[in-house]
């Protein structure tokens, strides 16, 4: 069975790399692009659509505003961007937002940062995927209601390309992601060429008025119309996720990192600021409309236009508008873009496992995560990552619109502290520089950050303000939970180092005043002959051999066997009235360590391995109960004795005439 397993395992994966190839797998930027910046660049395709639907709420006239709020959330990706080039110069080690909390604000604010961000990451999977999944069913209408199997399938897929290395999955999405911005570009310089000559035609919902909702029917009046533009611009902030995953992942750059890291982002932030505002432009121009339930909010001839209508993304309604008379254009726009939107996931992929592992050399998570797999990624670190993102999506249905309440407020926290750190971070640093040129250096540095830290502290008190009651409080439990378990985390680790300290080596090195040996058997066949021979060669202080009377009959047949053999070890009976093995068993053993406390006792236990893996249905493990059982009791070293089975019985010739076909045996308890 494990050979079938690791066989399935290598044609999945590939072979394993050696850890001297590590540098083998370093990414150039060409390849670091798509592989960090795939989540930031796919925002553009859903942000424009949260801006847009959120303002819909006050009527039509209210989406004009619609560019103000982009240039908005433009602003503020410009300085996080700069606010992060930073980062990477100064803190090239890959802890990110963690690594500049921890060292700048204390343990308990990094590890605020770290459970933001680790929450984020899954969130951005299932976002990312869930918006994928509504772009390839809008493509295809037969996958309309199947979003969210596709998503847990899409999951799977980007899950397994991951564990097959970072830079084999950089490659395989790179030609999908400069596909999508060569699509994309094409499309809104097409669509600025037919804005000037005006020959621009018209979105297919541009015929509809849209209904405004209750409080804002009277359009952007008072404080409710302020919120709307507030949670407008909160929405569309959705732009500047991914941003931070750089910060993460500088150690997958090749060297200089720092400086390819901060060359990448100030590539992703050009690319995302000249798209947002672009397709947020030719939205306006070309009537776009984007609803919450469009048969009840789109109006036509000032009634809802009912039925099961359906409205398109804002790209796809783009696409449509400006490739009306070149159809392949149109599919390959929102082809590209439904496959940004899953490569998108692949930005978490790389940073999530990155983080855990940080986290787990400082023992706020399970170790496990610490070690790389065979093809040197983080492997349980993406397991983990995958498993979640599967639960939300199915959990949420793959609704993009539910699921986006829950985004952002992550990633804000985690800029906002990071920026407060690095403020933090200059300050301290001026204090010890005497360089008049470093000293100028760091000033210039520490204003951007303090800029960073006003703008985007405003944007969280703005997400938390508009987003609470729609869902951030679930993002926010879950973070507080994850917050929790990694206290417990680095308690119980904490707590394990100390118990397992060495005080007094001498002491620890003392031999046990007597070594009790016992031999579990139920018959004395090869392996129970084998493990009586090895409990022999130790020279216990004293050997015994110790079964269980479950059955009259073969605890006599035992008897009587131990016997004739010889076999120069006394035999205890254990009496089992109920038919149990392993209580008797331990009571037994319990017995005998409190008799002699100081003494130690050896439990032997002969275990057959079976030669095939479906034949391990057929015996009743009897040895694996044991040793969970007694792995429990202290003073008590449990050595088991395998014997492998080779299935040479499967080739023992049939019975002929003078054949004697033996009568088949009882079946007999097992150790």
């Amino acid at each position: 069975m494990t050979e079938y397993l690791d066989g399935i395992k290598r044609v999945l994966l590939g072979r394993p790399m050696r850890s001297d190839a590590l540098g083998n797998t370093l990414l150039p930027k060409r390849i670091a692009l798509p592989v960090f910046a795939s989540d930031a660049l796919s925002s553009v395709a859903y942000a424009p659509d949260e801006i847009l639907l959120t303002l819909s709420f006050a009527g039509l006239a209210v989406t004009a505003l619609s560019p103000w709020v982009g240039l908005a959330v433009v602003v503020l990706l410009v300085v996080v961007v700069a606010s992060y080039r930073q980062t990477v110069k100064a803190y090239p080690s890959g802890g990110g937002d963690y690594e500049v909390a921890t060292k700048n604000l204390g343990g308990t604010a990094g590890l605020v940062v770290a459970s933001a961000l680790l929450v984020d990451y899954v969130l951005t999977v299932a976002v990312s995927i869930s918006s994928g999944a509504q772009y390839l069913s809008a493509t295809f209408p037969a996958l309309i209601g199947k979003e969210a199997l596709i998503g847990a399938s899409i999951i799977a897929i980007l899950a397994l390309l991951n564990l097959r290395g970072m830079r084999e999955s950089g490659k395989a999405f790179a030609i999908p992601t400069y596909l999508y911005l060569i699509a994309v570009g094409a499309m809104i310089l097409t669509g600025f060429y037919q804005w000037a000559t005006g020959s621009l035609g018209q979105a297919p919902t541009a015929a509809y008025d849209v209904a405004a909702k209750g409080q804002y029917s009277a359009g952007l009046v008072g404080v409710a119309g302020f919120i709307l533009i507030l949670r407008a611009f909160s929405s569309g902030c959705a732009a500047l996720t991914g941003v931070e995953a750089i910060a993460n992942g500088v150690p997958a750059f090749r060297k200089p990192k720092s400086k390819n890291a901060a060359t990448t982002l100030a590539l992703l932030g050009t690319i995302s600021a000249v798209m947002l505002m672009s397709i947020l432009f030719l939205a306006g121009r070309t009537g776009v409309r984007s609803v919450e339930n469009p048969a009840t909010d789109l109006l036509l001839h000032g009634k809802p236009v009912g039925g099961a209508i359906t409205v398109d993304p804002v790209i796809g309604q783009l696409a449509a508008t400006i490739f009306a008379n070149a159809k392949p254009m149109f599919y390959l726009v929102t082809i590209v873009t439904g496959l940004i939107l899953v490569l998108a996931a692949n930005t978490a992929f790389n940073g999530f496992p990155q983080l855990a592992q940080v986290l787990a050399r400082d023992s706020f998570l399970p170790h496990q995560l610490y070690n790389r797999g065979d093809r040197l990624s983080y492997s349980n670190g993406i397991l983990v990552l995958a498993i979640g993102a599967i639960v939300l999506v199915l959990s949420f249905d793959a609704q993009v619109t539910r699921l986006i309440q829950l985004y952002i407020v992550g990633v804000f926290i985690a800029f906002t502290t990071s920026q407060l750190g690095m403020v933090v971070h200059w300050t301290r640093s001026l204090g010890v520089s005497t360089d008049a040129n470093e000293r100028r250096a760091m000033k210039r540095s520490r204003v951007v950050n303090v800029i960073g830290f006003l703008i985007s502290g405003s944007v969280l008190i703005i997400v938390m303000a508009t987003k609470f009651i729609h869902g951030a409080w679930m993002a926010l439990l879950l973070m507080a939970l994850v917050f929790v378990v990694m206290m417990g985390i680095r308690k119980h680790y904490r707590s394990a180092k100390k118990e397992l300290e060495v005080p007094d080596f001498q002491r620890a090195l003392a031999l046990p005043s007597r070594v009790h040996a016992i031999v579990l058997v139920s018959s004395l066949h090869q392996p129970a002959m084998r493990a009586i021979s090895y409990a022999r060669a130790t020279s216990p202080s004293t050997l015994e051999l110790v079964t269980v009377d479950i059955d009259a009959d073969g605890t006599r047949d035992l008897k009587q066997q131990w016997r004739q053999s010889g076999v120069p070890v006394p035999l205890t009976v254990l009496d089992s009235p109920f038919r149990d093995i392993t209580g008797p068993v331990v009571k037994y053993v319990r017995n005998l360590r409190k008799s002699s406390p100081r003494d130690l006792v050896v439990v032997y236990i002969p275990e057959y391995l079976v030669a095939h893996w479906w034949e391990a249905a057929l015996h009743n493990h009897s040895a694996t109960r044991l040793r969970v059982r007694l792995q429990f009791v202290p003073g008590v070293v449990m050595a088991t004795v395998p014997w492998q089975l080779t299935g040479a019985y499967d080739h023992v010739a049939k019975p002929g005439a003078n054949a004697k076909i033996k009568p088949p045996e009882q079946p007999k308890k097992e150790f």
